[in-house]
């Protein structure tokens, strides 16, 4: 895991944060609560532990996931972005630039492990563009995300 700088933020670029030195546990949760706030089989999360962390544009709106943890997320494009608890604030793994930087180590809350979780690396795989359906569209498609990189401004050319 890295011991220097990393930034990362939610797909619109409303919301960018910014973590220096060594963050905590990198997991993976498979908890109903993760599934459901990431809208996926599990949400990946790294502890910011003892590392230094701060919000460098926008904040996170918040919902109140349980009585003990609220979970934070852009407004503007729904990407999940955090997790605070008790035991500290946690960033969803897959908001950084470069995700591989904090990669999991541990598997969480198994117990909500949908049964095609272990099918899915065998499942057939295919190129984007080799979507014959999809093909088209995508030829013409134009991304609005925010780079995965700092930006002065977002978009880029406003002040």
């Amino acid at each position: 895991m890295s011991d220097g700088t990393l930034s990362g933020g939610c797909q619109c670029g409303a919301v960018r944060f910014r973590l220096t030195g060594a963050p905590g546990t990198s997991s993976v949760c498979y908890c109903r609560m993760c599934q459901k706030a990431s809208a996926s089989h599990a949400l990946a999360l790294v502890s910011v532990g003892d590392a230094v962390f701060e919000w460098t544009r926008g904040q996170p709106s918040w919902f109140q996931s349980s009585n003990v943890a609220r979970r934070g997320f852009c407004s503007a494009c729904g990407t999940p972005l955090a997790y605070d608890a008790p035991d500290g604030l946690a960033l969803s793994v897959l908001a950084f630039d470069n995700p591989d930087a904090v990669a999991p180590t541990i598997a969480y809350g198994i117990e909500g492990k949908r049964p095609w979780c272990d099918a899915v690396p065998g499942l057939p795989e295919r190129h984007t563009m080799e979507d014959a359906e999809a093909v088209a569209f995508l030829q013409t498609l134009v991304s609005n995300q925010h780079p995965d990189h700092d930006t002065e401004n977002w978009p880029e050319g406003e002040s």
